[in-house]
This record gives C-alpha cells, sequence and structure tokens, in this order.
C-alpha cells in the first residue's frame, strides 16, 4: 500500500494537561501522522515545549501555533491551509477528548483509499464505558434541537429523536448520511482545496461541524465507517454551563438563518436519499 501523507490538527484553550497527553498518545502511538498541528488559543504559550518534545532525528512532528482566540473552526482552517501547502492528502480534526488505538488511522487511510468518492469518513464513537455515541445525523430542524435539549422524554419524544439520529440503521454497516460529528473528522484535502470549502468561520463555536459536512455533502460522499471505533469522552459543556448553551444557541441561529429555518429543500432533499438508503439497505460496502 502506497503511504499517504496524512497531517492532523487539535485546538487548546485551557485544556487540562491529561487531556492533551493523552490525545497526542493517540496519534504519536499511530506512526503514521507526520504533522500534528497544535492551535492553543490560552491566555499564554506554555504549550510551545510539546514543539521540542516531538523532535525526532531533527524533525519537529508538532507544530505549535499560538494564535488569538479566533474560534475553533476558524483555527482548524489554519493547519488546513498549511496542510494543503505542504502537500498532505487526508488531514484528521481531532477534539482533545478524543483517545483512539494504532488500528484506527491506518484502517481510515485504507477505507478512503478504497472510496475515491468520499471527503469525510467517521469512524464508530463509543464513550469510555464502551456505550455508542449516536453521531450520524440527518441535517437538523429547529424542531430537533429544540425537542432534544428542552423537551421532556416522552416515548414520541424518543422516536423522534431516534429517527433524527438515524438509530434503525443499527450502526454496524457503512451509510452516507449529510450531518456527522465533528469530533473526529478524517478528510480528503484535495476535496475542500478544490471546492473551496473550509469551516464558517463565522461559526465561533458549534455547528461549525454540521455546517462544513453539509457543504462537502453536496460534492462528495460523506460516510460513517465502523470497522474501527474511537473514545470521545464527551462533557456536553452547554448541558451543563450556561455560557456554553448561549454559544450554542447562538451558532444554531446562524446555522438556520444561513440555511433556512422550517423551509429548507436541500434538507429535505438529503434526509430523504439517507432514509431512503437505509430503507432499501443501499449501503456503501467497501
Amino acid at each position: 500500500m502506497t503511504v499517504k501523507k496524512l497531517t492532523a490538527s487539535i485546538v487548546l484553550f485551557n485544556t487540562p494537561r491529561a487531556q492533551i497527553e493523552s490525545v497526542l498518545k493517540s496519534v504519536f502511538d499511530s506512526a503514521c501522522v507526520e504533522t500534528l498541528y497544535v492551535i492553543d488559543n490560552s491566555p499564554n504559550d506554555k504549550w510551545r515545549i510539546l514543539e521540542k518534545r516531538s523532535e525526532e532525528n531533527g524533525v519537529t512532528k508538532i507544530r505549535y501555533i499560538h494564535n488569538e482566540n479566533l474560534g475553533y473552526g476558524a483555527s482548524h482552517n489554519l493547519a488546513m491551509h498549511e496542510a494543503i501547502e505542504n502537500g498532505s492528502e487526508y488531514h484528521v480534526v481531532l477534539n482533545p477528548d478524543i483517545l483512539f488505538g494504532t488500528e484506527v488511522l491506518p484502517a481510515l487511510v485504507d477505507f478512503m483509499d478504497k472510496n475515491s468518492d468520499a471527503s469525510y469518513v467517521l469512524p464508530k464513537v463509543v464513550y469510555p464505558n464502551g456505550e455508542i455515541q449516536y453521531l450520524c445525523k440527518l441535517l437538523p430542524t429547529p424542531g430537533d434541537l429544540i425537542f432534544r435539549r428542552f423537551i421532556p422524554k416522552t416515548k414520541w419524544s424518543e422516536k423522534k429523536n431516534d429517527r433524527y439520529c438515524l438509530k434503525n440503521f443499527g450502526y454496524d454497516k457503512v451509510i452516507n448520511p449529510p450531518c456527522l460529528s465533528g469530533c473526529f473528522m478524517f478528510m480528503r484535502l484535495s476535496v475542500l482545496s478544490e471546492n473551496n470549502i473550509f469551516f464558517d468561520d463565522r461559526f465561533f463555536m458549534y455547528f461549525e461541524d454540521f455546517d462544513l459536512i453539509r457543504r462537502l455533502h453536496r460534492v462528495s460522499k460523506t460516510l460513517y465507517f465502523p470497522g474501527v471505533q474511537i473514545i470521545h469522552d464527551h462533557q456536553k459543556e452547554s448541558y451543563k454551563s450556561r455560557r456554553m448553551l448561549l454559544a450554542h444557541i447562538k451558532s444554531a441561529f446562524r446555522y438556520f438563518g444561513k440555511y433556512g429555518w422550517w423551509f429548507d429543500k436541500e434538507r429535505k432533499e438529503m434526509n430523504e436519499r439517507v432514509l431512503e438508503e437505509i430503507e432499501n439497505e443501499d449501503f456503501c460496502l467497501k
């Protein structure tokens, strides 16, 4: 198999040391990431020492960028543009609260090599206790998000949420949904570059992943692949912090203002397509 040039990026903001050490171990134990971009939006640059620590045979594996806090997506854009300039073929955008084994990145490279019509792949994601995270979704309506966040659980609301999270396909097959989580974004950079599809930096935090994947889905497949799995120690900060909740709501208003609130023809077409694929078991099996 031809070795592909793979880069990765994480964004820090007062991130706990243990979390940083853990995600770095996952990345470098894999031995296939050429450069890890660490974009640090924290007030100070104490993590600049990571560059020195990552030196191997005179080559620095970490590119540290201390930055004013431009937001999550805009910060990753800095890394992706530089990775493209340096000839990277694949790039993975990582949350700092991600853990994965050495088999994950090589398997995803191989999967993307075999699925040249795909620009994005998300592996199976579980909580630390092994419980699956249902991160394949329909493009959301305002109602989907309101029911998930503010309406007490009933049989009806759970059925509605199960449909939104596409639970009925079992999360054991490859599918092509229009909306996926941004906790681990493995992307083919040529598609981003050729179509000028990057994070919309107007989304400071939240919904930047939904927006990017939706635009990628217009021009290519955005796939879920359960052949390998990662751990996401997701803390659901917007459920715990009023400030994070307000940031979430602000980004939701921006997202629906961009695409349409109740009337969104593209959303309807994309959602109907993936539901039909699931019903007919028309999966992209490779």
